[in-house]
């Protein structure tokens, strides 16, 4: 299982591709002309017993979420996914849990949410910021900060902004 991610050269916005591999070397030869990635992550299985059936229900499932966050277009051009015995769609929906985990420390953000309503209390705690006449709102969540509708913004960066890297 991994994930090519990039920004595709037409549009200029971010791009997904989720795909399966027996050998990953060979897999990523094989994606060599696929200009828009630049990063990829993949999953193994520890013991190496994966079945070509857990690994389709697996690519299915995580198309299916990257296309419904929208936080990327998804390159694949059709879903995957296979019909599992139920204990077996179980495990992999555990192992989809650990995947959800990893992503976002490894650097890909694909299948995270962009924003959503506030779940704990640090996160129900509205934040205030008024500076030079302009107002904005919002809440603190566990991807970061969410920036509330009405909020307002300066368009242009100032040069006293810092210079990131």
């Amino acid at each position: 299982m991994y994930f090519l991610s990039g920004i595709d050269s037409e549009s200029g916005k971010s791009a997904v591709y989720v795909g399966e591999a027996e050998s990953i070397q060979v897999r990523l030869r094989g994606h060599l002309d696929k200009d828009f990635w630049n990063h990829v992550v993949f999953f193994v299985s520890k013991d190496e017993n994966l079945t070509k059936a857990h690994i389709r229900y697996l690519e299915g499932r995580l198309i299916e979420q990257a296309r419904s966050v929208g936080r990327a277009m998804v390159m694949n051009g059709q879903s995957s996914g296979a019909k599992l015995p139920e204990s077996d769609q179980e495990d992999m929906e555990i192992f989809l849990d650990r995947i959800h985990q990893l992503m976002p420390v490894l650097g890909a953000d694909a299948l995270l949410p962009v924003g959503h309503a506030p779940a704990g209390q640090a996160e129900r705690r509205v934040l205030f910021c008024e500076i030079k006449g302009l107002k904005a709102t919002g809440h603190l969540t566990p991807n970061g900060l969410v920036v509330l509708t009405g909020s307002q913004a300066v368009l242009k960066e100032r040069a006293s902004a810092h210079q990131w890297p």
